[in-house]
């Protein structure tokens, strides 16, 4: 007897998934009631607790909360439910090397466990985690981008460049699956610096006439800068009408203007979010007024950094996101991104029922508390962006010490083009009015940061050095 087992495509079931996450989400969910839609959720949600219970891990934080599966009934129960993050699943695979407990992969019988799709995080905050995909999960996870980029009018015309990284980063090859899968673009995965040189880049883009970049605001702006350095002008040599990224708070006019934007022909933007773990949560599309969350694929709460407790729509806190389709490999119910974000409060004005996000705020967990101030790194750059000083990279870097004084001193080191006529008091000065606590102000040359910040190397730019002993 053959002990064949399904392949991917031989475990995948298209149809229910088309069906339950269909491409013109636009269409299905416009004309969908709330009360609908919390049926749907809640159906999705108590699939995953039983995915979830399977587990060791979250057999083992529930129990510690005393709570049994039978507890668990609805969504109206994901309150009672613990938090857990990054440090919990670290300590799970610390304990069970090397993939954890926290995936469906150590009680399942062989037989029974699908083909498995493994990759890691980037490392930004830590060790690499292991990312364990099922067909399911990944295809909707792969989904969800590709229908986003549709609404945000990608299609067969669109020649897709690509700055997210490979290698195990998880990041570049869930990209590629999403637009050559499930959008009819070409795709053209040039990845970080690191492993396609910056000027190669923009000359790729000349060559192959690309249309749309996608990737961390930060390296876009560097390939800008490149593209001028080689004589490439935007929007006569380059032809970008789009930009996807993870803008947060900052002032986009700058990056849009460097490849090309005006009022005649302007580049459009859009801010997206999305973990490692979850795939995308969160994207703009035209009249969103913000980023809407994909409620039919997450439910995310807005957590006090301090308390845990709840927060207010429109004050800040921490990501807490529970997966509503990840119900076959590792289930995800309440996790905390510790990602600072705030619920714009209502619906999307383009009808659709879905909760919308502030762009990114910061990370909770790289937070400075100055003189009783919460600081975020990522704050900086929204500031600067915001300037308007065409004199500014963009670029900057924070170095935390500790003070003569017993507390701490944040050094914010700022890129500027002409660093000996300017004066770094003045921008201490702004940030002390903007941010309600002095810090300090080094201006240095550009590209002098580069080296703290990997800004070419990394998916995501380091923006705090730790420097207390």
């Amino acid at each position: 007897m053959s002990d064949r087992r399904p392949t991917y495509y031989e475990y995948l079931d298209t149809k229910r998934l088309l069906a339950e996450y269909p491409l013109d989400f636009v269409g299905r969910y416009r004309v969908m009631s709330g009360e609908e839609l919390r049926a749907i959720q809640n159906e999705r949600f108590l699939r995953c607790v039983d995915t979830a219970w399977r587990t060791p891990f979250y057999r083992r934080i529930w129990g510690a909360a005393g709570i049994e599966r039978r507890d668990i009934r609805s969504l109206d129960d994901l309150p009672s439910l613990p938090t857990y993050d990054k440090n919990d699943l670290m300590a799970s695979v610390e304990r069970h090397p090397p993939f954890g407990d926290y995936s469906t992969l150590v009680d399942t019988p062989p037989e029974h466990i699908p083909p498995v799709v493994l990759h890691t995080t980037s490392g930004t905050t830590g060790r690499p985690q292991p990312l364990l995909f099922g067909p399911w999960s990944r295809e909707v996870q792969n989904l969800l981008v590709g229908r986003m980029y549709q609404a945000q009018g990608v299609d067969h015309t669109d020649i897709v460049h690509s700055v997210y990284g490979h290698g195990l980063v998880n990041g570049g090859h869930y990209l590629r699956e999403a637009v050559t899968k499930f959008t009819t673009a070409l795709f053209l995965s040039a990845g970080t610096g690191n492993e396609t040189r910056s000027e190669r880049q923009v000359e790729v883009m000349h060559e192959f006439g690309v249309t749309t970049l996608i990737g961390f605001s930060d390296y876009l702006r560097k390939l800008a800068q490149t593209a001028s350095e080689k004589g490439l002008v935007a929007g006569r040599d380059l032809a970008v009408r789009r930009i996807i990224a993870h803008f947060g708070a900052e002032d986009r006019r700058p990056i849009a203007e460097a490849w090309g934007s005006t009022p005649e022909a302007p580049v459009e933007t859009y801010d997206w979010y999305g973990v490692g773990d979850t795939g995308c949560i969160a994207g703009e599309i035209p009249g969103s007024d913000g980023m809407m969350i994909w409620e039919d694929a997450h439910h995310v709460e807005i957590l006090d950094i301090e308390t845990a407790l709840p927060v207010a729509a429109g004050d800040r806190g921490d990501l807490v996101v529970t997966c509503l389709f990840k119900d076959d490999c590792y289930p995800i119910i309440r996790f905390n991104t510790h990602d600072v974000f705030a619920m714009r409060p209502g619906t999307a004005s383009n009808g659709l029922p879905f909760r919308r996000l502030s762009g990114f705020l910061g990370r909770s967990d790289n937070m400075v508390k100055l003189k009783g101030i919460n600081v975020f790194p990522h704050a900086f750059g929204g500031i600067l962006d915001g300037l308007g000083d065409p004199d500014l990279t963009g670029e900057f870097v924070c170095v935390l010490t500790n003070s003569s004084s017993g507390g701490e001193s944040l050094e914010v080191q700022v890129e500027h083009r002409t660093v000996a006529l300017a004066d770094a008091s003045a921008y201490e000065a702004m940030f002390a009015q903007r941010l309600g606590v002095r810090v300090g102000v080094t201006l240095v040359e550009p590209g002098a940061t580069s080296p703290l910040t990997e800004v070419e190397r990394r998916q995501k730019p380091v923006r705090l050095i730790d420097r207390r002993g």
